[in-house]
């Protein structure tokens, strides 16, 4: 069994809402990612990124069959890797309102865990 540097938690329904909507291969990709997280000590930056200009937001990087997918996370007592919402990207940049409704969430489960 490999080592855990991390571990994975899942905020709500939020991240499970968007994976039960994609196909079994983007699934399966997101839960090999989300695996490398928890037992790679320094994940590379092509799957887990810090998001410049945010508080502490990062977004974990998913490409299936030629399609990019995000997921925004935190980090919380820093091992445990807060799992917010996901979506699938379709542009160049990052779009803003996904990256507010991660912030929304984030300052949910700091008001919710105090």
């Amino acid at each position: 069994m490999n080592e855990k540097f991390r571990e994975v938690f899942y905020f709500k329904q939020y991240f499970r809402e968007f994976l039960g909507k994609q196909r079994k291969r983007v699934i399966e990709k997101f839960i090999w990612t989300l695996d490398l997280i928890e037992t790679i000590q320094f994940p590379s930056e092509q799957y887990l990124k810090r998001l410049e200009g945010t508080d502490g937001l990062y977004e974990i990087r998913v490409i299936s069959d030629g399609d990019i997918f995000r997921a925004f996370c935190c980090f919380d007592a820093g091992k445990l890797v807060v799992l917010m919402n996901g979506f699938q990207k379709k542009s160049q940049n990052t779009p803003r309102r996904e990256i507010e409704k991660a912030l929304k969430i984030q300052e949910e489960y700091y008001a919710e865990k105090d």
